[in-house]
């Protein structure tokens, strides 16, 4: 495995549309959410990746830097560059620094699921807190851990299913642990991947902030700031620094 992870040029060149989504007015509306909340300052987008958020948020106006372990996914954010570079630090998020405090620290698409042990997650929320400043929040967007779905017994799970995708989750609910198995089909060519993940759930990012210094300020369903309840299959949730 390289530095760059499980996320090198072969699948970075293809990230946006197979993995972040394209969908222009929700990448607006997620941007909308974050410059709110950035309240014009400087924020920090951990896996900041191809830029699929950073670069539109930038362009609105708020100064942007990221931390990204994939040098593959950083090359496809500089194509796509038009204005002043944004200033991306290679290196794993849970303790890569940028020297400079922010207003806002950002995760998101699921992407606190990459960090796979408990000790990495929380490390994760420290990092984030030792970048804010007093006041400061920590925004992650994720699902709530899929496992309603499953029969008892089992650990199979579709996510996608069309003529060019197959996708299925293997979970072990002990571990909360799990491999996303991905298979594109395309003509006479078929590609696979698969990446290991750990799922949290929301009352254990809270007990990760709180042992950071951050306290849950917002949990909403969506990027529209629907109300987080039951039924909700993932949740935006931002905490503050005292």
């Amino acid at each position: 495995m390289t530095n760059d992870g499980y996320f090198p040029q072969s699948v970075a060149r293809t990230y946006d549309a197979d993995h972040g989504g394209t969908d222009p007015g929700l990448i607006q509306q997620t941007v909308e959410v974050l410059y709110d909340l950035a309240q014009g300052k400087p924020a920090l987008e951990f896996a900041i990746g191809t830029g699929r958020i950073a670069l539109p948020l930038s362009e609105r106006g708020c100064r942007v830097a990221g931390i990204e372990l994939s040098q593959a996914m950083v090359a496809e954010l500089r194509k796509k560059e038009t204005g002043n570079p944004i200033e991306v630090a290679i290196g794993d998020m849970t303790q890569t620094r940028v020297e400079a405090e922010f207003s806002l620290v950002f995760l998101v698409f699921n992407t606190i699921d990459n960090l796979t042990t408990q000790e990495a997650q929380t490390a994760c929320f420290r990092n984030a807190a030792e970048h804010l400043s007093r006041g400061g929040r920590f925004l992650i967007e994720t699902q709530v851990p899929p496992i309603q779905k499953l029969p008892f017994g089992q650990t199979m799970s579709a996510f996608a299913c069309s003529p060019g995708h197959m996708g299925i989750d293997d979970i072990d609910i002990v571990t909360q642990r799990y491999t996303s198995n991905h298979v594109w089909m395309g003509g006479d060519q078929t590609t696979s991947l698969t990446i290991p993940f750990r799922y949290v759930w929301p009352s254990e990012l809270d007990l990760m902030a709180k042992l950071a210094g951050l306290e849950l300020e917002h949990r909403w369903s969506d990027w529209d700031k629907s109300p987080f309840d039951r039924f909700s299959k993932s949740h935006i949730s931002v905490w503050r620094k005292h």
